[in-house]
């Protein structure tokens, strides 16, 4: 592996991981910021202001939506928030700086997704189940890759410390 394109990768990849920990962080934000309004009201007014057919599906998610805040323990969604945004950032630390133990971590965290990302794809076969399945996919392959690289270059190094020939 080319070492300016495995650190670029590995760079891009830890810019996505620490978007996903402020996504995440956005997110419970904005669910705590209207947890102690009438959210019901606020997505029906959401859903007339962006002139949504009532009759679809997109209005029928809103509602559904608000009806879930309103049972969220705030606790939970903050503590849960945090460290799923923690363990993000950590992996984007650990991959900008190439660390094996992130690679690890990330080969690890993005197969755990993968059947729930298979499921997903069975069930509803749309073009963001395929996208989502395939970029994990890449992540996965590109970390088995890269350490299987940075293993390689320990045998080698190993071998010339003791003076072997591979």
């Amino acid at each position: 592996m080319d070492p300016h394109r495995t650190r670029h990768t590995l760079r891009t990849i830890a810019g996505f991981e620490a978007a996903k920990g402020l996504l995440a962080l956005m997110a419970a934000s904005g669910l705590l910021l209207f947890m102690h309004h009438d959210v019901h009201a606020l997505t029906h007014r959401l859903a007339g202001h962006l002139h949504l057919n009532p009759a679809t599906h997109l209005p029928h998610v809103l509602a559904r939506i608000g009806q879930d805040i309103g049972v969220l323990d705030p606790r939970w969604l903050l503590a849960g928030t945090v460290v799923y945004a923690g363990f993000r950032f950590v992996e984007a630390f650990g991959l900008w700086h190439q660390r094996a133990w992130a690679e690890w971590l990330a080969a690890f965290s993005g197969g755990v997704y993968v059947p729930f990302e298979v499921v997903e794809l069975l069930r509803h076969h749309g073009w963001l189940s395929a996208a989502a399945l395939a970029l994990n996919l890449l992540v996965v392959g590109f970390m088995v890759q890269a350490l299987r690289a940075r293993h390689r270059a320990a045998l080698v190094a190993s071998a010339n410390l003791r003076g072997d020939h591979l």
